[in-house]
């Protein structure tokens, strides 16, 4: 008689679940956490989508939709008006390994308030020194 020893794990595959040959592979560790003004920003353009193709009818609607007040949807709307560039680096932030959020919402309301995107620029840069 002959005895075959081999480590084998179980994992889903598709919608069954499935004898892996081998041993079970190690997840690697997270490197960090996406900021939240990252995730607002994301969350303004997806619900800009969502108003400009007709899905929902209003702000007002949105926040019921999403389980927020009406001033606090129309501050995340209110990240649309900074400057596309000034957007895009709020989507590619570095991950947050520790601690609070370098950059938050509150911070950037002066921000999107200016109405001139060279402005805006300057006062994301000073934002940009004061919190690396």
């Amino acid at each position: 008689m002959t005895t075959i020893t081999r480590e084998l794990h179980f994992a889903v595959k598709g919608k069954r679940k499935r004898a892996i040959v081998g041993p079970i592979p190690e997840k690697p560790e997270p490197q960090g956490r996406i900021p939240r003004v990252s995730k607002l920003m994301a969350l303004a353009i997806r619900f800009d989508q969502l108003l400009h193709d007709g899905a929902v009818a209003n702000q007002s609607e949105l926040a019921r939709l999403a389980h927020v007040t009406q001033p606090r949807m129309t501050q995340i709307m209110n990240l649309l008006n900074l400057a596309p560039d000034i957007q895009e680096e709020i989507l590619d932030l570095p991950l947050v390994t520790d601690g609070r959020d370098p950059i938050h919402e509150r911070l950037l309301r002066t921000v999107a308030a200016e109405v001139d995107w060279t402005a805006q620029r300057a006062a994301w840069a000073k934002i940009n020194r004061m919190t690396r």
